[in-house]
């Protein structure tokens, strides 16, 4: 048995900003309806049902009109969840999905038509050891990196920041874009002059991968604050704000304490902090999500 997850607030704080229009919000999940679309038997914890309806809910929340849809590791290489959504809504949403190496180049050029444009990897280890169960790693990359680079799709990346100075000269043989998430999952208290992180901002900076200023609940050190995250989005923001795009990670799987989960509009009113120029927002939910994710 594995622990069920709590469920996102029901209401959240208001966005005290108005997005701009086609603003996206590039990382969100959504599951089920499990008896269709089941999730693995072996997997890290057990999320609720959340539908492309839910999704659609939590955009409006935020004022946001555009979304990406990421399968989780709890699915294992079941992508029916977000294939079944791209279906539905085909000019607001995009896919990032989960594949083995051995996936025909029919079902490729399918998840194409419908708006899939990446594969994740799960690279996310501690101390040696898988952090999450399931998801696919390193080799079944190398191997697909030809049939993607062919469809223009990208590799989004879940790994430690700490992990990027061995495995970047791997990567970037692939010769694919590569999309790092949520920041690297840095530990604020390593501080951003830590070699993992400054990996990181080279890596953005020299335009050979973008990443997600998401995720800034998973990195903070307490769950009254962002104050110690801030430094670290705006390093990624610095190094280049044209390979930079941003999540909210709703519906925030794999939260089991309810004074942890964050709130969506506190997430969504940090880009007025990290993003104060109204053209920097534009760029970063609006013409780097249109770019990376062909809408």
């Amino acid at each position: 048995m594995t622990q069920v997850c709590i469920l996102p607030k029901v209401t959240s704080s208001p966005v005290l900003f108005t997005p701009p229009p086609n603003a996206c919000d590039s990382h969100v999940h959504v599951f089920g309806p499990f008896a269709t679309y089941p999730l693995s038997e072996d997997r890290s914890y057990t999320p609720a049902e959340f539908s492309a309806s839910d999704f659609l809910e939590h955009l409006q929340r935020i004022r946001f009109s555009r979304g990406v849809l990421v399968t989780a590791s709890v699915c294992g290489t079941n992508n029916g969840a977000i294939l079944a959504a791209l279906e539905q809504h085909p000019t607001i949403f995009r896919g990032i999905v989960v594949c083995a190496d051995t996936v025909s180049d029919q079902e490729l050029d399918h998840w194409h038509a419908l708006g899939v444009r990446g594969v994740r990897f799960n690279l996310l280890r501690k101390n040696g050891q898988a952090v999450y169960r399931n998801g696919v790693g390193l080799e079944v990359l190398e191997k697909l990196a030809p049939r993607m680079a062919l469809r223009g799709w990208h590799a989004q990346i879940w790994v430690h920041a700490p992990d990027l100075p061995e495995l970047a000269p791997r990567l970037l043989r692939l010769n694919i874009p590569l999309v790092i998430d949520h920041m690297g999952r840095m530990d604020t208290s390593n501080g951003i002059s830590h070699p993992g992180f400054v990996e990181l901002c080279k890596l953005v900076g020299q335009g050979q991968a973008w990443v997600k200023i998401s995720g800034a609940d998973r990195i903070r050190s307490s769950p009254q604050t962002y104050d110690d995250v801030d430094p670290f989005a705006r390093a990624l923001i610095n190094a280049n704000i044209e390979r930079v795009i941003w999540g909210t990670d709703w519906p925030h799987i794999n939260y089991f304490d309810q004074q942890a989960m964050p709130d969506d509009g506190d997430l969504t009113n940090l880009l007025m902090r990290w993003l104060p120029a109204e053209k920097d927002r534009i760029q970063v939910l609006v013409k780097n999500p249109e770019s990376l994710y062909d809408f």
